[in-house]
């Protein structure tokens, strides 16, 4: 298939794009402490230039010393001019064009202590007697000005293109919306003060750079889960303003990090593909200016639907770009089948964010993130004959990688398809595309010659005829059992049973263990069982799940009305109930189907280990075959595996 609007050019201003890809700002910890770029910062926007995109921007730039948190990239101050002009040349000569995203961040700042919150209103801090203070009219004009010297600032950094934060809760956006700003004076009230502060830093920026300089602004369609926040009508009044005032481009974005809205900022799986370009649609009708569609948007073919269909003149593909730098010239190519497709995981483009313990941000479909250098592939320096026992995501990568370096994978699954456990993963509701990205791995690489054999457990007599160098072992982990009376009753099931759908259940349905794969069995059961009771040892469910999938998957299970029972142990299994001990006292609870989903255990594989060690063949253990775990430490544990060897 051609996509022939999606790899148009596009001129806006004097700025000429050679297609319609935008590369978002996107956080990723990979600047330095004191906010300064990085070569792994150059490395990875240049991944993505030299991977077809039209246009990168950088992650949010903070415009204000004051609020200006570790780790982010920062325009503050001339001296992060250099580093910029560095990363910004580096773009260029990799074939792309170079955005900078102006950013004041409002209440995130706080994960700095050492930097000032700037936001339009007072905000008390729950659990003290502090409150946040509103800007006063002094600290206004210094946000306005440092936006404009920001703006002087990426000129003589060489940018293509700026970009004004305006949405997703940042100081900007909580000044404009009625739910943040509760200021009487000339800054609050009508929508007209509200967005005053807003026109005066566009103003500010577009005094201090060249006319033929596009200047895009990312902002939200409308406020959600905020009550009495922003309409798209009133987005829709602001936005002719801002296109007034010299904003050339809306990047129509949802979401706010101070409600659960904040699964819209980085949509996870459960959110339906190009879920706002609708929102985007209507705001590039009603105002007629260039419109940039965001939201899920991982298909070259979706994204030619949106342009050809005349919804938006551009798309943002970002996390798209994470999971597969070559996203756009793989499509050019025509080879979109080879694209290694984002699945909406959400473990380390946001997990990885949000967490203490990770350096910088990871990709589960591509271990090489924020390692661009160092992993570029080295053809092995002798092909050797490698077994690969297990064709779950983590043997697929495995064999792939080796593959790509010149050795010869053979890959033996004990089962008749390719795909494994995360394709499982895939039969919860809301997760297909997890499932055909995990046997979609599998057919890219049969197309890429790697020899597999499906129905072959891989035994010493196996390992003994193939005669490998090396072997590595990926054969997972499966359900642990319940063991208490009754366990092993008929009406007593796992987790995996059910999801591939070899057992169905009906009835009462007990679930025990609320973690993940419990909770998405409850899901799952729903509408087949006339009710669903979850039962966790812990104090709270959806422990394993990453803050936003947990968001969707909590609100979907209240919506179907399945209890959940925390602090809870089953202690036995009867005929027609389950023994529950809570807080030292016992009850009983009907049901008619017991699930058991207490997580899972590695599977042996002693005979392999010891097979390979007895005749001096090297072997390496990876993923769940190691431990239970998230599959975005099995892949990158496949990765480094095969790239040793």
């Amino acid at each position: 298939m051609a996509y022939n609007t999606l790899f148009s050019p596009i001129r806006i201003r004097e700025l000429e794009l050679k297609n319609r890809v935008m590369f978002p700002a996107m956080g990723t910890k990979m600047a330095t402490e004191d906010k300064f770029v990085t070569q792994q910062v150059i490395d990875y926007h240049v991944a993505r230039a030299e991977g077809g995109c039209g246009l990168n921007f950088s992650e949010v730039c903070s415009v204000s010393a004051k609020a200006s948190p570790k780790k982010f990239l920062a325009i503050s101050e001339d001296k992060y001019i250099p580093g910029l002009k560095k990363l910004t040349d580096a773009i260029h000569e990799a074939g792309g064009k170079a955005g900078v995203q102006l950013w004041l961040g409002g209440m995130a700042v706080g994960s700095d202590p050492e930097q000032t919150i700037m936001i339009p209103s007072p905000v008390p801090v729950p659990g003290t007697e502090y409150t946040i203070p509103g800007m006063d009219l002094d600290a206004i004009r210094e946000a306005v000005e440092a936006f404009g010297e920001s703006a002087r600032r990426a000129v003589e950094a060489g940018f293509d293109a700026i970009e004004f934060h305006a949405g997703h809760n940042y100081t900007p956006h909580s000044f404009l919306s009625p739910f943040f700003n509760r200021r009487t004076d000339e800054y609050g009230g009508s929508l007209e003060n509200r967005a005053r502060f807003l026109l005066e830093c566009i103003g500010a920026i577009r005094r201090n750079i060249p006319e033929g300089m596009p200047l895009f602004m990312r902002v939200d369609a409308h406020d959600d889960y905020l009550e009495g926040g922003l309409t798209i009508e009133e987005v829709i009044r602001f936005c002719s303003m801002a296109g007034a005032a010299g904003v050339d481009v809306l990047d129509v974005s949802r979401g706010n990090f101070s409600s659960s809205a904040i699964i819209y900022e980085v949509p996870p799986i459960d959110l339906p593909r190009g879920f706002n370009v609708e929102n985007a649609a209507r705001i590039r009708k009603e105002t007629g200016m260039l419109t940039v569609a965001v939201g899920r948007i991982n298909d070259p073919a979706q994204a030619e639907e949106i342009l050809a269909g005349d919804k938006a003149d551009m798309v943002v593909i970002g996390r798209a770009q994470l999971a597969d730098p070559d996203f756009c010239n793989k499509a050019m190519a025509g080879d979109a089948a080879s694209i290694i497709r984002c699945v909406g995981c959400n473990q380390g483009c946001y997990d990885g964010f949000v967490s203490t313990e990770v350096p910088y941000i990871t990709c589960l479909r591509n271990p090489a993130l924020g390692k661009e250098a160092e992993y570029k592939l080295v053809p092995a320096a002798r092909a050797k004959r490698v077994l690969v026992a297990g064709g779950g995501i983590a043997g697929l990568e495995a064999a792939m990688v080796l593959k790509k370096r010149g050795h010869h994978p053979i890959v033996c699954e004990a089962s008749q398809e390719l795909g494994g456990q995360f394709a499982l993963a895939g039969e919860a509701p809301r997760k297909e595309e997890m499932k055909e990205a995990a046997l979609a791995m599998g057919r890219q690489a049969v197309r890429e010659g790697i020899e597999v054999r499906l129905g072959t457990p891989v035994t010493p007599e196996l390992i003994a005829g193939l005669q490998p160098d090396e072997v590595i072992i990926a054969v997972g982990a499966e359900p642990m059992q319940l063991r208490v009376p009754g366990g092993q009753l008929p009406h007593v099931t796992n987790s995996h049973e059910v999801l591939a759908g070899k057992t169905a259940v009906s009835g009462r349905v007990v679930i025990i263990g609320g973690g993940l794969v419990g909770l998405e069995v409850a899901e799952y059961v729903h509408g087949s069982a006339s009710s669903v009771t979850v039962v966790e040892m812990q104090e709270q469910v959806a422990k394993d799940l990453g803050q936003l999938r947990s968001i969707c998957v909590m609100e979907s299970l209240h919506a179907s009305g399945a209890a959940i029972l925390t602090e809870a142990k089953c202690v036995e299994i009867r005929e027609d109930a389950i023994v529950i001990e809570s807080k030292g006292q016992l009850a009983e609870y009907p049901c008619d189907t017991v699930v058991v989903a207490i997580g899972a255990r590695s599977r042996n594989f002693g005979e392999i280990l010891s097979y390979c060690e007895t005749n001096g063949i090297p072997c390496h253990a990876i993923g769940d075959a190691v431990r239970a775990r998230r599959a975005l430490n099995a892949v990158a544990e496949a990765n480094e595996v095969a790239r040793a060897i």
